[in-house]
């Protein structure tokens, strides 16, 4: 059982940074994979970037990569989204997940979620 609670979400302008921190509860936090998703008003959750469960592979959708870092910790039980140069796109609820696949980026494939975060990037 993962219990996984996100924070760092906010209002930014476009161009701006956030840094997004999801704690997990649980001691077997090592054990999973992770994943942050993000999903906009009227339209569905779709996956950001996924992290293996060492750290040691990264992986992102299209749209994020050279801007979004995904990042772990496990000594703290904590992975990361650092988002660089955001777009009014990029406005959306995001959401970590955990799952025990690998490479998982279909919703379905992740266990655990968190209740999500707002952000907001105005133009």
């Amino acid at each position: 059982q993962v219990q996984l609670v996100e924070s760092g979400g906010g209002l930014v302008q476009a161009g701006g940074s956030l840094r997004l921190t999801c704690a997990a509860s649980g001691r077997t936090f090592s054990s999973y994979a992770m994943g942050w998703f993000r999903q906009a008003p009227g339209k569905e959750r779709e996956f950001v970037a996924g992290i293996s469960w060492s750290g040691d592979n990264t992986y992102y959708t299209n749209s994020v990569k050279d801007r979004f870092t995904i990042s772990r910790d496990n000594a703290k039980n904590t992975v990361y989204l650092q988002m660089n140069s955001l777009k009014p796109e990029d406005t959306a609820v995001y959401y970590c997940a955990a799952t025990t696949g690998a490479k998982a980026a279909l919703t379905w494939e992740y266990d655990y979620w968190g209740q999500g975060t707002q952000v907001t990037v105005s133009s």
